[in-house]
């Protein structure tokens, strides 16, 4: 097997993921004794982000808090104990002792629980929501991390077999079968390959960087290691734009409407007065004997009806319905576009990979070999060696656009990026 079949045996073999050394100024790795984390894997990656997420805590402390809130809202009003002395003369002086307690009517209380359980079940759809953003940022940022290292490993293939080529020239031009311009073309060419690799480790950088800050800094070494298949992909969703209805922004959406009710119906429940009802005893010196106090107070509702508060209800109510018509008009916009974005990035993959690579490869090989037996110029290798290095350059950002179409998806429809995979042959 020549040189070049095995740089070509190298690039295209099975994906696999390890530390990347680095290189030094010729592009020639530097190898060192790098210790090799625990590989960590989409499913791992979802488990340490949502375990670290500060937004998951803080939300779930939200939802204890809106536990509270219920328990307050089904609390009763507290009777009141009275204690008057009219006169301070022994002989006639009055004492009364009365208990007075407010009576709610209009069903205030059963409306104040249904506005706090309203809000408790927007607290865990919220959570709900903020665990489905998790994970798809983490399938975004995971896979833009495994894209990245393709891409450190294609360069560096890249610059392995410039090198190679480049020596090849150099050895021609010495013997006086190729003109010098050709040794600096091909100079010219590594020096080029050289700089993408340094451009794609400065990405791989980048994208650990990115999926360590959401897996939390205990977790952040092992996002140095990733174990992913290139053949298995996401699957394509059938659902219809109706079906859309059980999405977390729809039922926030949703559930903001029935609190909205709910508090229409208190401030109605609100124009209704309570009654006060009094008992008590009363203890007159001068006649000698207790009397019994019974009274019951009704505010008269002339001067304030709780109108303005009723309006300003039925107003938010109205400003909810609006916004739930909104938000499910912009989900069923956006579905559309990933899933058209989604069909378009599969059919790109597919034909990359079962016939753009495999004619890049091709036409690579034979290229490579006509230079070797003196039927191609160096430049007809190069040119072959360049389309086969933007092939497999192209069909990485086309992956990685579909896998990030897919979280976007998973974002939307508040699902795992795990459930919906398939395997490309």
């Amino acid at each position: 097997m020549t040189t070049f079949a095995l740089v070509t045996a190298t690039l295209f073999s099975s994906t696999t993921f390890a530390q990347v050394s680095p290189s030094d100024s010729d592009g020639q790795a530097v190898h060192k004794a790098v210790p090799v984390a625990q590989p960590l894997t989409l499913s791992e990656a979802i488990r340490l982000a949502l375990q670290f997420s500060p937004q998951i805590v803080a939300n779930q402390q939200e939802l204890a808090a809106s536990e509270g809130a219920v328990i307050q809202a089904g609390a009763r009003p507290n009777p009141e104990v009275q204690a008057l002395l009219e006169d301070t003369r022994r002989d006639s002086r009055t004492t009364t002792v009365q208990l007075s307690q407010p009576i709610e009517l209009g069903g205030k209380r059963s409306a104040r629980i249904s506005v706090a359980e309203a809000a408790r079940a927007q607290t865990a759809v919220d959570i709900e929501g903020r665990r489905a953003q998790i994970r798809a940022d983490v399938a975004d940022a995971f896979f833009a991390a495994a894209i990245a290292q393709e891409r450190v490993k294609l360069a560096q293939a890249s610059v392995d077999l410039s090198m190679r080529g480049t020596d090849a020239v150099s050895k021609r031009v010495q013997a006086g079968k190729v003109s010098a311009v050709d040794e600096t073309r091909a100079k010219v060419a590594h020096a080029g390959v050289r700089l993408e690799l340094l451009q794609a480790q400065s990405e791989l950088r980048s994208a650990r960087q990115g999926l360590a800050a959401l897996l939390g800094p205990a977790s952040a070494v092992r996002a140095q290691t990733l174990v992913w298949q290139s053949g298995v992909q996401p699957a394509a969703r059938n659902l219809e734009a109706s079906q859309l209805s059980d999405v977390p922004v729809l039922r926030q959406a949703r559930l903001e409407v029935d609190k909205r009710q709910a508090m229409v119906e208190l401030e109605e429940a609100r124009r209704v007065p309570d009654v006060t009802l009094t008992l008590g005893a009363k203890r007159d010196q001068q006649v000698g004997r207790n009397q019994a106090v019974i009274g019951l107070a009704i505010p008269i509702p002339v001067l304030d009806t709780n109108r303005g508060n009723l309006l300003q209800a039925l107003r938010l109510h109205d400003k909810a319905e609006a916004d739930f018509q909104a938000t499910r008009i912009r989900v069923e916009t956006e579905w559309v576009q990933l899933t058209e974005r989604q069909r378009f990035a599969q059919a790109e993959v597919d034909v990359l990979r079962s016939e753009v690579l495999p004619g890049a490869e091709s036409a690579w090989q034979a290229a490579t070999t006509g230079f070797e037996l003196g039927k191609f110029s160096f430049l007809d290798a190069l040119d072959a060696q360049r389309t086969l290095l933007q092939a497999r350059a192209q069909y990485l950002r086309a992956l990685n656009e579909l896998y990030r179409t897919n979280a976007n998806i998973d974002r939307l429809l508040g699902t795992s990026g795990e459930e919906q995979t398939t395997s490309k042959p």
